[in-house]
């Protein structure tokens, strides 16, 4: 579906937002993940990483675009430790604040729904996130992408890329990339 961008808008997102916010990233991850992981590997993703982050909407650091009052993208930076939700090793850890002047302030759970891919969205979420974290100070950003989301965020500059596997409480091993980039002035 090609929609002009006037029809977009960018805001954050809510705690009321989740159930819709919830949808859009299951339905975003079992359609855009054909072709790069396995039937179970997508459904345990849905399952573990579709879930939207309470801490970084609370934060007011995750963004929501809608199109005609219906969420169609998501995604936002945080300035705490996780750096991906559905991993047990991220889920414990001490969400302290990140410092600005050491750390890196993380890109997360980015997500389009399928029939507005390719139109600007996500990058309109990813540059009003660098913004942000720029504005708070920080100096970089990184990510764990996985592998639908590799190209894009490649596109938008990032590199010094260090392979993983994300293991999902059900076991299930998926294949993602952490990915850094420094900001500049």
């Amino acid at each position: 579906m090609n929609a002009r961008a006037s029809e977009f808008e960018l805001r954050l997102a809510t705690i009321a937002d989740v159930a819709a916010l919830t949808v859009l990233m299951t339905r975003s991850i079992r359609e855009l993940s054909k072709g790069f992981y396995s039937e179970a590997q997508i459904e345990s993703a849905a399952k573990y990483i579709g879930i939207p982050d309470p801490e970084i909407i609370e934060d007011h650091t995750y963004f929501a675009v809608e199109r005609l009052g219906v969420v169609i993208a998501c995604g936002g930076w945080s300035r705490r430790r996780k750096l991906f939700r559905g991993a047990a090793e991220q889920e414990d850890l001490v969400q302290e604040f990140l410092d600005p002047s050491t750390d890196s302030a993380k890109i997360r759970a980015m997500f389009v729904d399928p029939d507005y891919r390719r139109q600007g969205l996500g990058e309109m979420i990813y540059l009003a996130s660098v913004d942000a974290a720029r504005g708070a100070g920080y100096g970089s950003v990184e990510l764990m992408a996985t592998m639908p989301g590799v190209p894009f965020y490649r596109r938008m500059g990032f590199g010094q890329e260090e392979p993983l596997n994300i293991q999902l409480p059900d076991g299930t091993n998926l294949p993602g990339i952490q990915m850094y980039k420094f900001l500049g002035a």
